[in-house]
């Protein structure tokens, strides 16, 4: 497994210490960008990040910005990614993005979670395991095929 790492300056410093987590728990990854805490604007690092999980087999991304939303958004417009928001709150969201949604992205909200939060979401997100329910797995392909053009709502799969 590889996990595809992206920020905006905001969520520059939280990126930093994920990475250490990263690496004591020996899992590789790759720093997108940024490489500093200098405003930038999160879509150049966000999709280039989402696009490399779209194209690499087994791989995963974490993305980081002030809220996490507009991190998810921009990495929701590359095809075949599933980003999902965690500012804080129930660590159900997090498991619940794998498990029903099979999320391949997370996207953290750097200015609502401390440190400590944010690796236990980082290290439950990548433990959880999609459920492989065939319900979930009907959606999500409905997901991808509308991506392809190949279903519209409401149509039978």
């Amino acid at each position: 497994m590889k996990i595809f790492l992206a920020s905006d300056h905001a969520g520059f410093e939280l990126k930093e210490k994920i990475k250490r987590f990263l690496q004591k728990q020996g899992i590789a990854f790759v720093d997108v960008g940024t490489h500093s805490a200098k405003s930038t604007d999160y879509p150049d690092f966000i999709i280039s990040a989402a696009e490399q999980v779209a194209h690499t087999r087994s791989s995963l991304g974490i993305v980081l910005g002030g809220s996490g939303q507009g991190e998810a958004i921009a990495a929701n417009k590359v095809k075949g990614i599933r980003a999902a928001v965690y500012y804080g709150g129930s660590f159900k969201i997090v498991e619940l993005s794998k498990e029903h949604n099979n999320a391949n992205v997370l996207s953290l909200g750097a200015r609502f979670l401390d440190d400590k939060t944010a690796i236990r979401a980082v290290s439950l997100w990548l433990k959880t395991k999609f459920s492989n329910a065939q319900r979930h797995k009907r959606r999500i392909r409905k997901i991808a095929m509308y991506e392809d053009g190949k279903w519209k709502p409401f149509e039978k799969v």
